[in-house]
């Protein structure tokens, strides 16, 4: 099958960034958002993104100008009907995933497949509410997509080898990413379940009152050689997503799973400090 025109669903951190990488890349864009403000927002960070890169000679302004004209942004979920490979990059929130991919089903292209960004999330699931299983896969870019190197690639139990292979020629040949292949459909698949250990015991060891969270951070920066502290992290991540995918993980694995889910994370997002998108979360930031 061959790939010209990427359709997406949700245009937040990471789905502008993964709409992003596919326009820099080539690739006709089509993004769908709720309302045309979400939509303009979306295009309008877009523009702001690229012109910062042509500002450090990273790209040119005919670069700029090229990639925004690949970008196209719609409220209507039909305007996804002509694009020749699906993402979604919605909230994580399965009931709400399920009712998209069933949505989506119905309007693609019979041969078209159908990937999540989900970070944690059954794919094996999502795809029930599908009549094309075998074409339902698992596309984890990491924060952000135009820079992290990372895709993983999460087959669930009736994803095709076919649908694997083309979603790792597309990861690699067509967005110059790195891929890992999850064989299992788990709860975190890898990265995940490494990264969300380490975040959980740095809240439990800043609830302990063992350390500051300015310390944790440093801490680990220096004594890991980690880019960023655990908590930076959360804020950039997003505090209401982090406790979406450690709740989900901790109700899929179980006794498996290592950790509750600390109470500072439950409070933050119940006060809506969701972290640098809110302008507060376990730091404060100043708003653009």
């Amino acid at each position: 099958m061959q790939i010209k025109k990427i359709g997406v669903l949700g245009a937040g951190v990471m789905g502008q960034g993964i709409i992003q990488i596919c326009a820099q890349n080539g690739f006709e864009v089509v993004f769908r958002e709720i309302s045309d403000e979400l939509v303009q927002k979306a295009l309008k960070n877009l523009e702001n993104i690229l012109g910062r890169l042509v500002s450090k000679e990273k790209i040119s302004e005919a670069d700029k100008a090229n990639t925004l004209s690949r970008i196209k942004g719609t409220v209507n979920m039909a305007d996804l009907s002509e694009a020749d490979y699906l993402i979604e990059a919605i909230f994580e929130d399965m009931e709400l995933k399920k009712k998209t991919f069933q949505e989506l089903d119905k309007l693609a292209k019979p041969d078209v497949i159908i990937g999540t960004n989900t970070s944690t999330l059954s794919i094996t699931e999502i795809a029930s509410a599908t009549k094309r299983p075998e074409k339902v896969i698992g596309i984890h870019f990491f924060n952000p997509p135009p820079l992290m190197k990372l895709v993983e690639v999460i087959k669930g139990y009736l994803t095709s080898d076919e649908t694997a292979s083309a979603t790792r020629e597309l990861a690699e040949k067509g967005l110059g990413k790195e891929t890992v292949l999850v064989k299992k459909d788990t709860a975190g698949f890898v990265v995940n379940r490494v990264s969300v250990s380490h975040l959980v015991e740095s809240v439990r060891i800043y609830e302990e009152g063992v350390a500051s969270i300015e310390d944790i951070d440093k801490a680990v920066k220096l004594g890991l050689n980690y880019p960023m502290g655990p908590f930076e992290l959360l804020d950039l991540l997003g505090i209401d997503t982090s406790l979406a995918v450690f709740s989900s993980m901790e109700k899929e694995l179980g006794k498996e799973f290592m950790f509750h889910v600390p109470y500072t994370i439950k409070a933050l997002v119940k006060a809506g400090k969701l972290g640098r998108k809110t302008g507060e979360g376990f730091y404060k930031y100043e708003k653009k």
